[in-house]
């Protein structure tokens, strides 16, 4: 995914660091990502929700508020009312490169923000939550001993679990002051709501606050078990596939048409956990997968492996040929299915092969429906005629047998 860093001013002027992700091919839509609060540009959610948009065709934005992060200023000088501005600004920023954002997307206070921003941001067509609070304010219960002390001297040092940060009173009012509920009322965009039931930060009841004040066209869809920062890489990804599905539904993102003559498609691999295995694979518009490593090899399982995806391609090769032949010679096959299992074999198992370590696929096949003996054979005949196999053959043994199948004789 390609990525371009620069800075814009934010909304008392100072430089704000960003990031844009970018599209490897067309950018469809673009979308703008507000942080959670305290919290930076990079947190783990929203690198991997702005990988799943890129693959989908949608840029996405993301920048540290001010005082966070890589961004200029300091932290207890700001407001909601500054983070709301920076939000503006950022639009901008994206405007006046020709990429002005279609769908907000905010994390946690930045979930609120994107919220109170909608209204000041017209290309904006569709809005997404996760894990937002509806009163601002519910932010301060997680420094509340420090209240009295902001109050009396005007900040306060904090710990919230990442390092000590200074909270200053302009925040904690603007915090206490700011009212969602008619913002969300005249929001007049799609509207998206994620949110975790067992959220011990935010709890879920904010989410139905939001969906209530809202009106349609909006969405509540469950986190089930995630934390409130989506920590877990399984309900990242989660959230960001539904994001990128629900977002289809209110951003034209019909890809252009390819030009004359070309190739079937392109199988794009990109990187999607640079400490670990885990692979985005995207197959034209349409279609998303996982690669990944086993554990045992240093990934997390969560996707085929590399020679998984190999042996997939063969067995549905072999299913679809042997239907694609019984179809048309109207045999009553009812059901195929084919076991694929891969190993490397000793060069002596292969006669022209000499010194080398070959690849073996074994191959099981199991027919079902009232077919003749006769009808068997020529369908397991059949079954060598799959491109795929032929393709693998020329450097590869494949062993096939056949199964227990549901077929006479």
């Amino acid at each position: 995914m390609p990525t371009e860093r620069f800075t814009f001013a934010g909304h008392d002027g100072h430089d704000l660091a960003a990031r844009l992700d970018l599209p490897e091919g067309p950018t469809l839509a673009t979308a703008l990502f507000a942080h959670c609060f305290t919290c930076s540009k990079d947190i783990h959610a929203a690198r991997r929700i702005a990988a799943r948009l890129a693959g989908a065709g949608i840029a996405v934005l993301r920048f540290d508020f001010t005082g966070l992060g890589h961004s200029q200023g300091e932290f207890e000088n700001t407001s909601f009312t500054g983070n709301v501005g920076d939000l503006v600004k950022a639009a901008d920023a994206l405007e006046a490169r020709g990429m002005a954002p279609d769908l907000l997307i905010g994390h946690s206070l930045g979930g609120a923000a994107v919220l109170a921003a909608a209204g000041r941001i017209a290309s904006a067509r569709a809005v997404v939550t996760i894990a937002a609070p509806f009163d601002p304010a519910h932010v301060t219960r997680h420094f509340a001993d420090a209240l009295e002390q902001i109050d009396a001297e005007g900040v306060a040092e904090v710990d919230l679990g990442g390092g000590p940060i200074r909270i200053g009173k302009d925040l904690v009012d603007s915090l206490r002051s700011e009212r969602l509920v008619d913002a969300i009322a005249h929001l007049r965009r799609a509207l998206l709501i994620l949110h975790a039931p067992r959220d011990a930060i935010v709890g879920i009841d904010n989410a139905t606050e939001i969906f209530r004040a809202a009106k349609h066209p909006k969405s509540f869809v469950t986190l089930d078990d995630a934390d409130h920062l989506i920590s877990d890489p399984d309900d990242a990804e989660y959230a960001a596939g539904v994001i990128a599905a629900w977002a289809v539904r209110y951003l034209d993102l019909s890809p252009p048409a390819p030009p004359p003559g070309a190739p079937e498609g392109i199988v794009r691999v990109t990187e999607a956990d640079p400490d670990g295995f885990l692979q985005d694979v995207n197959a034209g518009p349409d279609h998303h997968l996982l690669a990944d490593e086993p554990e045992a090899y240093g990934g997390t399982g969560r996707g085929l492996s590399p020679y998984g995806f190999l042996a997939a391609g063969l067995g549905a090769c072999t299913s679809m040929t042997i239907r694609m032949y019984a179809r048309r010679k109207g045999w009553p096959l009812t059901g195929v299915s084919v076991d694929v299992s891969h190993d490397k074999v000793h060069a002596q198992d292969a006669a022209d092969r000499q010194g080398a370590r070959v690849d073996r696929f074994h191959r099981v096949i199991r027919l079902a429906g009232d077919l003749s003996p006769e009808q068997c054979a020529k369908l397991m005949e059949i079954a060598d005629k799959c491109p795929v196999h032929r393709t693998l053959e020329r450097s590869s043994e494949i062993v096939t047998e056949s199964g227990s199948a549901g077929h006479r004789g």
